[in-house]
């Protein structure tokens, strides 16, 4: 997700004013496009809330943008001045090192019972949950319906439907008949959708190793890379080289057939007047099982104590209200169950009810291993090559599980 960072000044951790007055610091992700809609202003909300009901706690509260978040607390713990929280896109690397509080001794009952079971799961080391899921969404096949209309084209649910489909946009002049960002912006994401949508993945179902050079992952890059890139149906720039905000932007410029989206590119696409439409991704005999999910994280650390208040807060933070306040602003997926039923049944929440159908099918990133941030550094250089002219992806795919490999082992 794109954000614009409002840096605010941090100061100390821990008691200041009355001996009785804690003051809690937080550190959290933009998620708005724009100072108008910057998280800053959903936390200030939020935040003179609880306050208001908790008069011996402050919540200090600074926003920075996903580009600079997770490096800002990286810092900051390094420096021995860890926040109390942080709301950024991982905790592996800091729950092995022993320096969060696990979800239990946090939450109540009712708010951990509440936490959608794959997000949570997602959150565990060990099996201890230390990650909190905060926000979640999932992907679906995006198409134009005015490109698909003109051309006789009916939304593809196999692989061999969507390579005919694409054949017949770029017969029609279309200049992405199916857009295949795997350029290094978040080309992770790309390229799990499409082992899922083969029946691959990047671990082992059975035993939970990485298994990103299997059969099926193979299987899955030779067919891109003789029925799409190599028949030039991915458009005029190279996979390798393609963004996931370029292709976003391409398709709100009416310029993309299909492509894999996520719910924030309904809003950029309406915006620019283009009409779309969102199937589940298709799969090798029909529409893919398992789609892939995202999470962006909570975590609590441990150095500043204060789990009581600490808990408390989270406790609020996820009371269903807040939880459906901050789905419905930034077009995301709540992490509960309770606000997952009430934008199920809104007519207010239509758009995003079928990325919600496909949360409960959903597989997420291996986030709980800290060898994770070395293979997806390595799958967003290395991927984009398995379909170019002289690419092969089984040598490549072999590259990638050798590096997991050698970070398992070093993890």
């Amino acid at each position: 997700m794109s954000a614009l960072g409002l840096t605010a000044v941090l100061g100390g951790c821990g008691l200041t004013g009355g001996s009785d007055e804690v003051t809690l610091k937080l550190v959290a992700a933009d998620y708005g496009d724009s100072a108008a809609n910057s998280s800053e202003k959903y936390w200030d909300k939020l935040v003179k809330a609880y306050e208001a009901e908790h008069p011996g706690v402050r919540i200090d509260v600074s926003v920075y943008s996903w580009n600079d978040v997770d490096a800002k607390v990286k810092q900051m713990v390094d420096a021995g001045k860890a926040p109390d929280m942080a709301q950024i896109g991982a905790y592996a690397d800091y729950a092995a090192k022993d320096l969060l509080y696990s979800a239990d001794d946090l939450l109540s009952i009712s708010v951990q019972a509440d936490l959608v079971a794959q997000l949570a799961d997602a959150g565990q080391v060990d099996g201890v949950q230390y990650g909190i899921p905060f926000a979640s969404s999932t992907r679906l096949l995006f198409y134009n319906k005015t490109l698909f209309q003109k051309a006789g084209l009916t939304a593809p649910t196999t692989w061999k439907e969507l390579a005919a489909d694409a054949a017949v946009l770029k017969a029609d002049g279309v200049k992405y008949p199916y857009a295949l960002p795997l350029g290094p912006e978040e080309a992770q994401a790309e390229t799990m959708q499409w082992l899922l949508s083969g029946g691959g993945g990047y671990t082992d179902a059975d035993y939970g190793t990485y298994s990103i050079d299997s059969a099926e992952n193979v299987a899955t890059f030779d067919w891109l890379k003789n029925n799409l890139v190599g028949k030039g149906l991915t458009g005029p720039v190279e996979p390798g080289e393609l963004n996931r905000a370029d292709a976003f932007s391409a398709f709100a410029a009416g310029d993309v057939g299909m492509l894999n989206g996520h719910p924030s590119l309904m809003q950029m696409a309406a915006k620019k007047g283009v009409k779309f439409g969102m199937v589940p991704m298709p799969g090798l005999d029909g529409p893919t099982e398992m789609s892939m999910g995202v999470a962006d994280w909570m975590m609590a650390f441990k150095q500043n104590g204060h789990a009581e208040q600490v808990g408390e807060f989270l406790d609020f933070v996820y009371d269903q209200q807040n939880v459906l306040d901050f789905s419905r602003e930034y077009d995301l997926l709540p992490v509960t169950n309770s606000a997952s039923t009430v934008m199920t049944a809104a007519p207010q929440d239509a758009d995003l009810q079928p990325f919600l159908e496909q949360l409960s099918l959903s597989e997420l990133y291996p986030v709980g291993r800290t060898s994770w941030a070395a293979v997806s550094a390595d799958i967003k250089k290395r991927i984009g090559k398995t379909v170019s002219a002289g690419g092969s992806p089984s040598a490549i795919l072999g590259q990638l599980q050798s590096t997991a490999a050698r970070a398992e082992s070093a993890e």
